[in-house]
């Protein structure tokens, strides 16, 4: 049956006879055969447009309920694969050299890691940072935090073979094409990272963390969720102390003349978080445009100090021992990390205070 039935006045047997294009319409017909012929035309279309709209949108509403969209926003693109490899030419390795779009989280998580740091890393994967991709996305879900273990190229076959199996076999990693490791090059690798990051997560804030302490992911997220006035923040356990300036001692500062005796205020190393409007500056900075110092924290710090950014002290985040309120915990001051991290890790991780104690408020927190 048609869509529409249009029906008009027929003749009767004692009435006019119906008008043809061949004849001259009779006086008491009141429409020509020119009038009836446009009106025909324009209830054609009419029909054909109000189909074509009738199936756009039983087409739309199939799409829509099938679930082909990404069921998160933590979701890359709908892809499992969380591996994301990074190069100056702005193309990513393992998706057709095409860099995805950016996806909005509410921190990143790169956990800075070397070539000879595996069994750190499978020591990591089973504690608190989760060993498969499945549970990887479930616990980005959960605090809306990505995480992703950082780490550049190296000139070994061998141990770039190894690393491309751990790649395929985790896919948590971010891997820095163009950065060869190297740990006198660390400050320049952390740069790499936060552009990096930059190009790939539209995040609040970026955190930049060691693959050798114990992290709170649920009271990390926590943290970072709380509003702040300033749009230009630095958060970290803050620090200042004497420079080091005798080359045989291990955190010896080659610049030091241009420091002083004392170092200006910065965030121990292991771990801080910078605010998106930061890392954006930093994204955007030539290469070769900032100082470099042989610290990394210092580095980081002198860049702070330089742009008008808001100090956050943290104590949280260098907790010596796990408590009720800690977010990250290492050995400080003995060691820039944990001692014995693929030990301590699995100590750490099996004491209920560290691993299974309630997050608090974010009002609790401050106290």
């Amino acid at each position: 049956m048609p869509l529409f039935s249009h029906r008009f006045p027929t003749a009767s047997s004692t009435g006019p006879a119906t008008p043809s294009y061949y004849s001259k319409p009779s006086k008491g017909h009141k429409h020509n055969s020119s009038a009836s012929s446009r009106i025909h035309v324009a209830i054609v279309l009419f029909s054909l447009v109000s189909l074509f709209i009738g199936v756009a949108g039983t087409i739309f509403a199939i799409t829509s309920s099938s679930g082909g969209g990404p069921s998160s926003v933590y979701r890359c693109g709908g892809s499992r694969d969380t591996s994301l490899r990074v190069s100056g030419s702005r193309k990513l390795g393992g998706n057709g050299g095409v860099l995805p779009e950016r996806r909005k989280v509410v921190g990143l998580v790169g956990i800075q890691t070397g070539f000879d740091s595996g069994d750190r890393r499978a020591a990591l994967r089973s504690t608190w940072f989760p060993s498969d991709p499945d549970a990887l996305l479930r616990l980005e879900q959960a605090t809306g935090l990505a995480f992703r273990f950082v780490i550049g190229r190296s000139k070994d076959a061998e141990k770039m073979a190894e690393l491309e199996k751990e790649i395929k076999e985790h896919r948590d990693f971010m891997l820095l094409d163009d950065f060869e490791e190297e740990y006198l090059r660390l400050p320049y690798k952390t740069l790499a990272f936060f552009k990096a990051a930059f190009k790939l997560f539209e995040a609040d804030y970026y955190v930049k963390a060691d693959d050798d302490i114990y992290l709170r992911p649920d009271r990390l997220g926590t943290l970072l969720a709380k509003e702040r006035l300033h749009s230009q923040t630095y958060i970290g356990c803050m620090k200042k102390g004497p420079v080091i300036t005798n080359p045989k001692l291990k955190w010896y500062e080659k610049q030091g003349n241009l420091i002083g005796n004392e170092y200006f205020l910065h965030a121990y190393g292991p771990m801080y978080v910078l605010s998106a409007e930061i890392v954006a500056s930093l994204a955007a900075a030539r290469n070769g445009s900032l100082r470099m110092f042989n610290n990394e924290d210092v580095t980081i710090g002198s860049w702070m100090l330089a742009m008008d950014v808001h100090h956050e002290d943290n104590r949280a985040l260098c907790e010596p021992r796990c408590s009720p309120k800690s977010i990250a915990v290492w050995d400080i001051p003995k060691c820039s990390g944990l001692c014995n991290p693929e030990i301590r890790l699995k100590e750490l991780h099996n004491m209920e205070i560290c691993s299974k104690s309630p997050t608090l408020p974010p009002d609790d927190l401050d106290q």
